[in-house]
């Protein structure tokens, strides 16, 4: 079997990695796993279950360097930026709308302690912040209607699809047209911002970039620059071949890195910050390179990762909204660890079927739509010059 499937509404989409789309999937069931168990920490980084988790979206953010340049670098010559960016937001909007959608739902029902602005939000109010959401426009702080001030109350994870906006608009005005000296000369010091991030932190961590203040802007721009940059100098320097069944070897690599217990406890901080920042410097890129250049052998691995790399935007982007309601369960009920792990667990199931209905359901039929209506005048303009 190939390491490659064509897995795209779009008709001149080029073959994507299918074990780059699997492990994509991990990073998500990753995701849900420390959002999860998240409650139970108490805040306490250091206990945290799934301690690193967090480090699965600098993971998506180099996947998405990666695929961006194997996807569009050698097509700008046949592709205007109109073109791109129709091609994007087709791709990532409609699921951003879906995750507003189901955060709004949702919101009422996530009334607790743990979310203290709830209680004296107007349905007009989560209504505003709803329509805000769905064009991906960050809120300020004080605009926030849950009480962790991030720039998407209704879905926090749509915060990371903010700064991939942002990604994608940087690549085509700018990115596409540096040499790889310099790309390198960029990652260099994007890598010494990145351990500095990590060893400096108060919490010794690199976790942030939600919410629009300095701090945390600062946070998650110095996450995205370094990893979306490496994705694109990887797929530029290193040439992709087919090798041996790599999936299960990358994807146990990337469980561990983002299970890994906390590193240095209390006491050294700066411990656990350098081992964020050295795992996106060092461990990610192997485990991007590997999954590039290996295959995929047989029928039943096929369809697990195929079904992996499916539903691994969905997950993560519609999940929190029903973790939100677990989270004010526990806290309105004081549900101990005992009992409130295995309603946690059971949620699995649940937002599997969820997002395998809305990427079937919804997502994909609404992307052939659209890609129909406002890319068909593009491909014909495409043929026309050929």
């Amino acid at each position: 079997m190939s390491d490659l499937k064509t897995a795209s509404v779009f008709a001149d989409s080029k073959q994507h990695f299918l074990i780059l789309d699997a492990l994509r999937g991990v990073a998500a069931l990753m995701v849900v796993l420390f959002h999860v168990f998240e409650i139970y920490s108490d805040g306490d980084h250091v206990k945290q279950f799934i301690n690193h988790g967090y480090l699965a979206v600098d993971f998506f953010f180099m996947l998405s360097g990666y695929v961006m340049a194997h996807a569009y670098d050698d097509r700008w010559d046949t592709m205007s930026l109109k073109a791109f960016f129709k091609r994007r937001l087709i791709r990532l909007h409609p699921m951003i709308i879906a995750g507003m959608v189901i955060g709004a739902l949702c919101f009422f029902f996530q009334e607790s302690p743990m979310f203290p602005n709830i209680a004296n939000t107007s349905l007009g109010q989560m209504l505003l912040i709803f329509v805000i959401g769905c064009t991906l426009v960050p809120v300020p702080p004080s605009m926030d209607i849950r009480g962790w001030t991030e720039m998407h109350p209704l879905n926090g994870p749509a915060w990371s699809l903010f700064f991939e906006y942002i990604a994608n608009i940087l690549h085509a005005l700018i990115l596409r047209h540096l040499s790889k000296l310099v790309l390198a000369v960029l990652l260099g010091i994007a890598a010494v911002a990145l351990i500095h991030l990590g060893v400096t932190s108060p919490k010794g961590d690199i976790i942030g970039g939600w919410s629009i203040d300095a701090t945390q802007l600062h946070i998650g721009f110095t996450r995205l620059l370094f990893p979306y940059l490496a994705g694109m100098l990887l797929r530029r320097a290193v040439k992709v071949g087919t090798g041996k069944n790599t999936f299960v070897g990358t994807a146990l690599l990337l469980i561990a890195a983002l299970g890994m217990p906390r590193i240095g406890g209390y006491e050294h901080l700066w411990a656990n910050g350098l081992y964020d920042s050295l795992t996106v410097i060092l461990l990610f890129p192997i485990i991007i390179y590997f999954g590039a250049t290996g295959k995929v052998v047989g029928n039943a691995s096929e369809k697990i990762c195929t079904f992996l790399g499916d539903i691994s935007y969905p997950i993560y982007i519609i999940h929190y909204p029903i973790v939100y309601i677990f989270y004010a369960w526990v806290t309105n009920n004081q549900v101990p660890i005992e009992e409130g792990i295995w309603v946690g667990m059971s949620l699995f199931p649940l937002i599997l079927l969820l997002s395998y209905a809305a990427l079937k359901g919804y997502d994909e039929r609404v992307r052939k739509w659209l890609a129909k209506k406002f890319l068909t005048s593009d491909l014909k303009s495409k043929t026309a010059k050929n």
